[in-house]
């Protein structure tokens, strides 16, 4: 079996250029995952990010199950431990006025506001968009909520995780497997994930244009509108006369197989992928038998005929060989993996997309997903712990707004800081 061609060049050193987004402040009055997974990713790339959270426990994401203890005797939960790596905290408390007054005191001393509260709540609070721009009129202030703020939506209290929008996106109505209910949560917190995307490239864009004008704007990403947009089959393929969104308006193979120890994927679509899959798992009989003339007959042949065949190949390859095997010969197919397989895999080593940091878990890490965006002069992003609840707000409060020890004590002595 050959070995996969190598594309890896020298990678870059630290003297070659500073991280793209060195020098870009973010104040992020974030929770949960949408939010802090879209700033965890710039942070990586060098922005400053400083979090504000609850001097009572932090921001939600905190609270939540499964969770570890952290070297304070906290117990921060999963949700924050995978999307707050290499951030500031500082513990304010904004229903407080004092506290409100120190994040207006605190705005133009950033580049950017990030926040994903329920519509109204940040205005209620005295730090709205309004309020912080009249402050800080280059300021980039970026939303992210269930149903957005600044369109008319009806749904514009309700409260929404991710598998609302993925619902309302039609992502539960996709290829559906009868008499089977769709699986709830299937794909983790895609909604979360592709809303925190939207919401940096309209974050990146608008600074952009702040290059260009000078003026700072409101950026705002409804979650219901970036699964629309991930899930963007769904309202196309009726318009062009396909009946359902189900497997059956896809005609070719699409399936997992067994393999030695697992399953391999393999989706052949195309009349060529066919014939030399055939000839790749000893059957080139296939590419002239006229129960496979057709796309739509590929499908209908899968459990009679194809999986037997297939899976008898299979039986002595383990999935990445079979998988290999395929790929070589045109063919689009790979293992599907587990937690244990990423571990293992070489080219999750070679892109560092796995980082593991130093916890108190049965394992003695935290894994958490690398950076998947590669610079060809600038190095791989800084990946350090997460941050304790308030751990920098003195350091901040000294270094943005200049306040003496006396004054720092006196904010923590009313509860308006931790």
């Amino acid at each position: 079996m050959s070995a996969p061609a190598s594309r890896s060049g020298p990678r870059p050193s630290s003297e070659s250029q500073p991280l793209p987004l060195a020098g870009l402040r973010i104040l992020a009055i974030e929770q949960m995952q949408a939010m802090p997974f879209g700033t965890q990713l710039l942070a990586r790339m060098g922005a400053d990010v400083v979090k504000v959270e609850s001097p009572k426990g932090g921001e939600s994401g905190r609270s939540g199950l499964p969770n570890i203890r952290d070297v304070d005797g906290s117990t921060p939960g999963a949700t924050f431990l995978r999307n707050n790596l290499s951030k500031r905290s500082i513990a304010i408390d904004l229903k407080q006025p004092q506290g409100a007054e120190l994040v207006r005191r605190l705005v133009p001393h950033y580049d950017v506001v990030v926040e994903n509260f329920k519509p109204g709540t940040m205005e209620r609070l005295g730090i709205g968009y309004e309020t912080l721009a009249a402050l800080h009129p280059k300021l980039i202030y970026v939303s992210a909520s269930g149903f957005g703020s600044l369109r008319e939506t009806p749904y514009g209290n309700w409260p929404a995780y991710a598998c609302v929008a993925e619902a309302m996106g039609g992502f539960y109505s996709f290829r559906p497997e009868p008499g089977r209910r769709p699986n709830i949560g299937v794909g983790g917190a895609i909604g979360d994930i592709g809303t925190g995307l939207f919401a940096m490239i309209g974050l990146l864009a608008a600074l952009r244009g702040r290059d260009q004008t000078g003026r700072g704007q409101k950026v705002d990403v409804a979650m219901l509108d970036a699964i629309i947009s991930i899930m963007d089959m769904v309202a196309f393929n009726p318009s062009i006369g396909v009946d359902d969104n189900g497997i059956k308006a896809w005609p070719g193979i699409l399936e997992s197989f067994e393999a030695s120890d697992g399953l391999f994927v393999l989706q052949i679509g195309r009349e060529h992928q066919f014939e030399r899959f055939a000839q790749v798992v000893g059957h080139p009989e296939w590419a002239t038998d006229p129960r496979f003339a057709t796309r739509e007959q590929w499908s209908a042949q899968i459990e009679p005929v194809l999986r037997p065949a297939i899976e008898t190949w299979a039986r002595t390859k383990t999935k990445l060989e079979a998988s290999r095997l395929l790929a070589e010969a045109g063919v689009v197919a790979g293992p599907s993996y587990a937690g244990d397989d990423l571990l293992a895999d070489p080219h999750v080593k070679a892109h560092e997309m796995i980082v593991e940091i130093p916890a108190s878990t049965p394992t003695g890490v935290v894994r958490v997903h690398g950076n998947p965006i590669k610079f060809s002069a600038s190095p791989e992003g800084p990946a350090t712990k997460w941050p304790l609840i308030g751990e920098h707000t003195d350091a901040i409060l000294r270094a943005d707004l200049g306040l003496e020890a006396a004054e720092i004590a006196s904010l923590r002595e009313a509860g308006v800081i931790r």
